[in-house]
């Protein structure tokens, strides 16, 4: 607040509201394929809640997590870069780089081009892709012991 004033403790705000898509993004993703192995799996044969529970195994569980998380950081990790570059420290000047996201996303297109938005792209997927992976095995997994539990 000394240095910047109180508008920098909500600098990318916007870009970060956009950003609020990424699970939804993911777990949409998940689903549709999830459905989509089911149906594969089972050759189109009438799907009931037994066979789609021991169609997939944990593979199949953590291929479908890494997809969905892939997907959706393809879709959101634009507005993780503007972000970031709105969020950047002023020069020792005190001017800072960017003035709003407009501003970020003209100069980053303009400078770098569409590349420039998916800038430390590899990192992050590799990062948080096994972590989806685990996260939708152990999904799946609890989730089907509790149905499993229910019946008996």
């Amino acid at each position: 607040m000394k240095e910047e004033g109180w508008r920098a403790l909500y600098k990318g705000l916007v870009p970060g509201l956009f950003l609020v898509t990424h699970g939804a993004i993911q777990f949409t993703t998940y689903e549709e394929l999830r459905k989509f192995a089911i149906n594969y799996r089972t050759d189109g044969s009438e799907i009931n809640s037994i066979t789609a529970d021991t169609s997939l195994d944990s593979f199949d569980y953590a291929i479908l997590g890494a997809s969905s998380k892939l997907a959706a950081i393809l879709s959101t990790y634009p507005f993780q870069v503007i972000r970031a570059r709105l969020q950047q420290r002023p020069s020792t000047e005190g001017i800072p780089r960017y003035m709003d996201s407009l501003h970020v996303v003209k100069d980053t297109a303009r400078f770098e081009g569409v590349r420039g938005f998916y800038k430390g792209i590899t990192a992050n997927v590799l990062k948080n892709a096994p972590a989806a992976s685990i996260t939708f095995i152990v999904y799946e997994n609890v989730l089907n012991t509790l149905k499993f539990r229910r019946k008996d």
